[in-house]
């Protein structure tokens, strides 16, 4: 697999529907050629202090953010037709799931494949298959984990050898 979106999701509470950011970088051709990153305004709308410890993205960077459905809208063009890759794909998966209910939007099927488990089938013998760790074994140090851009990257950099 050579070209895809990778995405990531930070969220503000422990609701699946509270997306507060997020991250996609663009493959084609085993190239990043592109990259989209937003704060959204959450659903429901409070920070837990846990989410915000990990993250750093608080109620008033958010506060006049775009809603779910119209940040996506600037997100659809970039990934159609791509499938697209998570680290830990049942997370982000269920909050873009989450968010399209949510706003009643119709899902559209997307397909998902998760770098996590391809890394722990390929990978073997590493402390840990965290973002982190797994990034640095291929080659790419992780600067900001947590921020959505960052972790989409180190996902894409994990994909291109992992589904090589």
């Amino acid at each position: 697999m050579n070209s895809f979106a990778a995405i990531d999701f930070e969220t503000a509470n422990e609701q699946r529907t509270s997306v507060c950011s997020v991250g996609v970088v663009i493959v084609r051709d085993g190239e990043i050629v592109d990259n989209f990153y937003s704060l959204i305004r959450p659903e429901p709308d409070y920070y837990c202090y846990w989410n915000m410890k990990v993250h750093g993205i608080t109620y008033d960077d958010t506060v006049n953010a775009p809603i779910f459905p119209l940040v996506w809208r600037q997100i659809e063009p970039l990934i159609e037709g791509l499938p697209l890759l998570a680290h830990n794909k049942g997370f982000d998966e269920g909050c873009l799931k989450a968010c399209f209910r949510m706003y009643q939007m119709d899902y559209p099927d997307y397909v998902f494949h998760c770098t996590l488990q391809r890394s722990r089938a390929q990978l073997k013998g590493l402390p840990d298959y965290k973002l982190d760790t797994v990034s640095a074994h291929c080659g790419f140090i992780l600067q900001n984990h947590h921020h959505a851009l960052a972790d989409a990257e180190a996902c894409a950099r994990i994909a291109l050898q992992v589904f090589a």
